[in-house]
């Protein structure tokens, strides 16, 4: 047996289970449990990056410069965490993408006139 067979047959068999053991808001419940888990998983990777990398060289930036890529970043966190946990649709998709594309020019326009003057 191919291990692709093998893998499928297995898949079922768990499919089977859930449906046949009525555990469908289990499931659910798992996955949102796992949603939360990555948002919190992404934002400690970005911790840790910023502690290691970013924070003494921002510290060295003029006040303004910081606080606008503070609040860049920030708004950045709400716009992804908001997508996360309430899932856009519609319209919202449409304003997530232009908050998050805001966020990102004014981020990267910031880091690279900074580092421009250094």
């Amino acid at each position: 047996m191919s291990p692709f067979i093998r893998n499928l047959a297995i898949l079922a068999v768990v499919a089977l289970a859930i449906v046949l053991l009525n555990q469908e808001t289990a499931l659910v419940t798992a996955a949102t449990l796992l949603r939360f888990a990555f948002f919190i998983v992404i934002g400690v990777v970005a911790y840790f990056f910023w502690r290691d990398i970013g924070r003494r060289e921002i510290e060295t930036w003029p006040t303004r410069s910081s606080r606008v890529f503070y609040a860049a970043v920030a708004l950045f966190v709400v716009d992804v965490g908001w997508w996360v946990v309430v899932g856009v649709t519609g319209r919202d998709v449409l304003a997530a993408l232009v908050v998050g594309a805001i966020c990102l020019y004014v981020g990267v326009t910031t880091w690279r006139e900074q580092h421009s003057v250094l």
